[in-house]
């Protein structure tokens, strides 16, 4: 099927991917081959592609260990039906957390505070998951087969960005937890709640209360640390000003 022209499919996928934080993880066991399938935690990698933290102890690193290959189903869950929400199925590959095991940690522990209590145990792994492509089904007229291209954000240039990130995620925690509450309520129409950011990339900010994660998307790309704090005050002062009209009506 054919998207409908006011469905943007891979703004949608992206979405998807910054605020699941469980999915159904689906795996080949090993020797035989057989599809086994598994709920776990998930976060994101700065570009949008899923990482875990898993046990050796489980079945599924087992598999995976001996077969990388995956799918990953993530949905909106949604009240009522939940086949009436969007979902995607990501296919690729599981991969073992190497030089960049600082940053897949600190991503997950922004999204998972409370795995910080087994994060050091010597059988938990670190994996990141390398999309191949991503099936959306988000409703009738709506189901689009996207290249990693077309959901993963690019990173190319956004080093500074980067090396900032988790600064500016402690500040904004620390010291701005009201423009937090009214990035949520006022430019996402969110409830009012302890919010706290997670992470940042050059695309937008994402947030959380407890298990609800929020994604603010950015009108313009930011890749470094200054581009990104002028970018929060001006969406800070965005959402100010549509909290005095609300006053005054």
């Amino acid at each position: 099927m054919q998207p409908t022209p006011d469905f943007d499919p891979a703004k949608l996928a992206k979405s998807l991917l910054r605020r699941s934080r469980q999915g159904a993880l689906a795996t080949l066991m090993a020797g035989s081959g057989d599809p086994y399938c598994s709920l776990v935690n998930l976060a994101s990698h700065p570009d949008g592609s899923p990482i875990l933290l898993i046990s050796r102890l489980a079945v599924h690193t087992r598999n995976i260990l001996a077969d990388s290959r995956i799918s990953l189903m993530l949905d909106e869950r949604v009240a009522g039906d939940p086949l009436e929400g969007a979902r995607i199925m990501l296919s690729g590959r599981a991969e073992q957390a190497g030089t960049d095991k600082e940053l897949l940690q600190r991503r997950y522990l922004n999204a998972h505070p409370s795995a910080e209590g087994f994060v050091s145990f010597k059988d938990f792994s670190f994996f990141r998951i390398r999309p191949t492509g991503t099936h959306l089904v988000a409703g009738f007229g709506r189901i689009v087969d996207l290249k990693p291209e077309q959901f993963l954000t690019d990173l190319t240039g956004a080093e500074d960005l980067l090396a900032a990130e988790q600064g500016a995620v402690e500040h904004m925690n620390a010291d701005h937890r009201d423009a937090m509450n009214l990035y949520a309520t006022r430019l996402l129409g969110a409830a009012e709640g302890d919010w706290r950011c997670t992470g940042c990339d050059p695309e937008g900010l994402d947030m959380q209360m407890e298990q609800t994660a929020l994604r603010l998307d950015f009108p313009e790309r930011v890749t470094d640390g200054t581009a990104l704090r002028k970018m929060l005050v001006r969406l800070a002062g965005e959402a100010r000003k549509k909290m005095d009209q609300g006053a005054t009506l």
